[in-house]
Formats: structure tokens, sequence, C-alpha cells
């Protein structure tokens, strides 16, 4: 529910407001806009609320939500959310190219690697310290000794880093180390989990479900932004079809259909949704023409060597090409890199 205040209301005023709303049971988020103040009522909807709140003196209107994601959602917030991570801008009119191994193997490789994605375009380097394999005969990642590599990547090269965390249990160990926590495709609806990152002063990012709908996506959102955390960044990584040529299915039409429904950065994983090298390129090329704020791309200098996800990574010079060609794409549809 959205409660509209008439221009010019006092402090007081507002809060008297703000007292009645939740005297119903809801929650109280606060916009600011250039003339009118809104107050997002967020719970179960009430109706009696409504004749109530339309009552008290500073309240223009009320209008209830109609998606069930309501923070998420642009009914309520209809400006663009963007942040910053260090130096980086998310949601801004430059996109942003996060970039790395998918897993930190060895520490002479992922600093050769950190130091070959600086130079190829990348803002943010990315890793896996803790690796969720579908096998447990597979390699799981270094733990916390992968994340001192990623501590050093990020001091060698001054670029944020962001990894992966696992389950609720690791996320104040991650969060030492990490600019921004990736929540994976396994744990998008592990509720429990976002609600510990929502408390997190940390960006998170929030990979698509391999079978989820964009609704599902945008409420494991809503979880993070229900529990305080604003910064969050959707991301698309393909979905699970009867396709087998390629590892997933990229939903590239999530893109302009999750940024028509939502303020939060849109993001787009092209090396999981295709697992061939060879086709990252061309789906990162279209994710930015579909309006993509960024890339996460998996690069890495020996993929042959790899133990993780060798078959869809760049090598640097495939990467720095890539860079290169997206400059074009990304200006004619009016962004930067």
């Amino acid at each position: 529910m959205i409660v509209v205040l008439h221009g010019g209301t006092g402090k007081e005023e507002m809060e008297e407001v703000e007292k009645r709303i939740k005297s119903f049971g809801y929650s109280v988020h606060r916009s600011r806009g250039e003339n009118k103040t809104i107050l997002g009522a967020i719970g179960y909807p009430r109706k009696e609320a409504q004749a109530v709140l339309e009552a008290l003196p500073a309240v223009e209107k009320v209008v209830f939500i109609s998606q069930p994601f309501k923070l998420a959602g642009r009914e309520l917030q209809q400006e663009k959310t963007i942040f910053k991570v260090g130096d980086v801008e998310i949601g801004g009119p430059k996109i942003v190219l996060m970039a790395g191994p998918c897993a930190v193997e060895d520490k002479e490789v992922y600093l050769q690697a950190a130091l070959e994605v600086k130079k190829g375009g990348a803002a943010i380097i990315r890793g896996g310290a803790f690796k969720p394999r579908t096998s447990p005969y597979s390699f799981q990642g270094l733990e916390e000794e992968g994340l001192k590599i990623m501590a050093e990547a990020r001091e060698l090269t001054g670029l944020p880093i962001i990894t992966e965390v696992m389950d609720q249990h690791s996320v104040e160990t991650v969060a030492r180390y990490a600019d921004i926590l990736q929540v994976g495709t396994r744990n998008m609806q592990n509720f429990k989990l976002l609600q510990e990152l929502g408390r997190l002063d940390k960006p998170v990012l929030i990979k698509r479900g391999m079978s989820a709908t964009i609704e599902e996506w945008l409420m494991a959102a809503e979880y993070l932004l229900s529990s305080g955390n604003s910064r969050v960044i959707l991301c698309e990584r393909g979905i699970r079809t009867f396709e087998t040529y390629t590892r997933n299915t990229l939903d590239i039409s999530a893109v302009p259909i999750a940024k028509e429904l939502s303020h939060l950065p849109v993001f787009v994983d092209p090396s999981h949704g295709t697992g061939k090298w060879k086709w990252v390129s061309p789906m990162s090329l279209a994710a930015v023409a579909a309006g993509a704020d960024g890339l996460l791309v998996e690069v890495h200098p020996f993929p042959e060597q790899a133990l993780c996800d060798g078959p869809q990574s760049l090598v640097p010079e495939k990467f720095a090409k890539m860079v290169t060609t997206l400059k074009g794409v990304a200006q004619a549809v009016g962004r930067a890199l």
C-alpha cells in the first residue's frame, strides 16, 4: 500500500501517519520526491486501513500496490536504484563488467587473472572461494584461503571483489573479505540466507534460480529489501529448459522485463547461461543491447587447466576483444563502458 502525503507535510504530521500505519501491522518505507513524500506500508493488505489513513489531514491518497514484490517494484519507487561499490557505480549509465575465474584455485594463477581482467576493462573481480557443485567429489573451493587470495587481488588491482556465499553460517566470514556477496542459483530461495544478507551492510547480487519465474526471482530480492538491504543486484544466468545444446537457456527477455517491473540493477551471466566460451561474447552483446546494467563473465588464463567451468571461460585476449566490441553496442543504446 502506498500512502501519498500532501506537499509541505511537516515532520510531526508525517510521524503521526507512520504511527497509524504501524498500528495496522505494517512496516513503513519512506520515499521522498521533489514535491511529495510517499510512505510504503509493507505487509498483508487490510482494506479497513485505507479509509482510516485517507481521513488523516496529511494524507492526499492511499493506493494499493498490485504486485506482490512491494519494495522491489516500481509502484513504490519509480527512480532506478544506483549505488557505489568503492569507486564503481552500479545501475548508472556506465555498464559494469565483473570478470575473473569461476573458482580461486591457485594464488599465482588468480592474481594473474585479476591483472588481466583489469587490463581488459573489468571494474570488479569475480571468483569463487566456496563452490557449490553437483558432485560431492568435485573441487569445492579453497574456502577462507581463497578469500584471502581474493583480498590480495583487490590490493594488487585496486578493484572490488565479488564472491558467492553458501549459507547463513558463512556470511560473517565471507563478508569480512568481499565487497559484494553473491547468492547463487541454488540459493535463490534459501530464505534464511536472504534474511541474513538483508541485515548486512554489503551489496548483494542475487542470481535467478535455474527454474525460477521472474516473479519468484523478484520475490527473492524482496526478502533482502524487506530485511533492510537496499543495495541489491538482479542477475539473469540462464534457466533450465528442454534444450541440451547449451548448459542453460539464457533468458535475454528477462532483462527488459525485470527493468520494467523493478528499479533494481539487472546484470547477465552469459558464461553460465551458455556453458561454452564461444557463445559468451555474442550473448554479452545481446544482453547489453537488451538493457543490462552489467555482465558477470568468467575469464581464466588457462581454461584447459581450470578445476571448474573451464569450457565456458574466456581467455584474457578474447575477453579484451569482446570488451572492445561491447563499447560499440553500449554507445548504440545510449550507454557507456
